[in-house]
């Protein structure tokens, strides 16, 4: 085979590979619904966080409820967080009632789909009970494409890609 060829071969397949790299170290965004029971009381604050394959607090997705002075309601996630606190103002969002709708758009990085994350979504109702775990759902292209319950405040998550 002629040097001029293989550079050619070589050429073409770093060429074609470029766009498939990108991808994969990109970002992928997700409409999410979340559809609530029908429970009586103040809106819930909710946090939707990606869980490593370490079980442990990676990053903050969307927070549910604006007033910072609840946020230490979701006790698990505000524990991970307030040791080193971050700007959570463009991924905040109203807190959601009972029998409700909420649909938020999540950015996940590529990279972390079908790689051992979890999302969690923890969920806490003033003067009522707090779900560490109300939903968590593997990272996965086959869970993202599936309706999952919830065993809180939440009765089902939904997602689709945006």
């Amino acid at each position: 085979m002629s040097a001029l060829f293989r550079t050619t071969i070589l050429f073409v397949a770093l060429t074609l590979a470029r766009p498939v790299a990108t991808f994969a170290q990109g970002t992928s965004k997700f409409k999410c619904m979340i559809q609530m029971t029908n429970y009586t009381g103040e809106g819930a604050y909710m946090v939707v966080s990606l869980i490593n394959p370490k079980n442990a607090y990676d990053k903050t997705l969307y927070v549910m409820g604006s007033d910072k002075k609840w946020y230490n309601s979701l006790k698990e996630w505000h524990k991970a967080f307030a040791k080193k606190p971050t700007n959570i103002a463009a991924i905040t969002g109203a807190s959601v009632t009972g029998g409700d709708r909420s649909v938020n758009v999540f950015e996940i990085e590529n990279a972390k789909i079908n790689a051992g994350y979890k999302l969690r979504f923890e969920s806490s109702v003033e003067d009522k009970q707090y779900f560490v775990k109300d939903l968590e759902i593997p990272l996965t292209t086959e869970a993202l494409s599936a309706k999952t319950d919830g065993t809180g405040y939440i009765r089902y998550v939904r997602f689709s890609p945006n």
